[in-house]
């Protein structure tokens, strides 16, 4: 059995992480729609409280004994605003009321250490290894110990699929990444880690309002600092555990 393994149909995995079972999910992006109109005058009505729902109803189903973000908590960069503010302390006080909860910075997530420190774990910025299972954002590259996991888990790409049907319709899908890392460029970068040969998993945002890369398609980049390059023969499925194959032929 996977020590990470999906969450049939969401956007969320849970992970076996020393004794404990942990929930979890990337790029939850709280306040999405105040950051929207703020960034690019766009107005939408705020899924504040349906989130917050499905992320509950995600730990009923799976019944956690941790819920860990893997960053981008938040969605604006720096200080979040009032009603940015609002969202994460419900969600905090939700998810905290029933187990610990572990943050993984993202590049979105400044601040979130002074505002929630007190209630919640925040790991470093460049990630943390527990267990057997590697955490991190992907905004930088990570800490040496992380690679030793034998599993190593991302966010920040918010992987998406673009297919087409047989009448040249399209519609994008968010989807897994599932590969094995490559020590090449870790190791070209001096990093002195332990190598367990370990499989990556790339998360779909648990936000759908948040883009992603489209990793199907011509010209699209990644963000992570390693990616593609550190990755070999990874695979794209869909939410629903669809196999789709190697990412670039989808």
């Amino acid at each position: 059995m996977s020590l990470v393994e999906p969450v049939p149909n969401e956007p969320a995995a849970t992970a076996r992480i020393g004794g404990e079972r942990a929930l979890v999910v990337a790029d939850y992006h709280a306040g999405i729609e105040a950051g929207l109109r703020y960034e690019r005058g766009v107005e939408l009505e705020s899924r504040a409280d349906e989130r917050r729902a499905r992320l509950l109803a995600l730990c009923d189903r799976t019944d956690p004994d941790r819920v860990i973000v893997l960053g981008d908590l938040a969605h604006r960069i720096g200080d979040p605003g009032t009603v940015e503010r609002k969202e994460l302390t419900a969600l905090v006080d939700a998810v905290t009321d029933r187990v610990p909860m572990t943050l993984v910075p993202g590049n979105h997530d400044a601040g979130l250490d002074d505002a929630y420190g007190d209630r919640i774990d925040v790991a470093p910025p460049e990630g943390v290894r527990l267990g057997d299972v590697g955490l991190l954002h992907g905004h930088t590259w990570p800490d040496p110990t992380v690679l030793g996991a034998k599993t190593v888990c991302l966010g920040h790409e918010h992987p998406a699929v673009r297919l087409r049907d047989s009448v040249g319709g399209s519609r994008v899908e968010r989807a897994w990444l599932r590969g094995r890392l490559r020590r090449g460029p870790f190791e070209e970068r001096g990093d002195d880690a332990v190598w367990n040969d370990p499989e990556l998993v790339v998360f779909p945002a648990f936000n759908d309002r948040s883009g992603g890369t489209w990793i199907n398609v011509d010209g699209q980049s990644f963000l992570a600092p390693f990616l593609p390059d550190a990755v070999d023969s990874a695979e794209a499925y869909l939410l629903d555990g669809t196999r789709l194959g190697p990412y670039r032929e989808v």
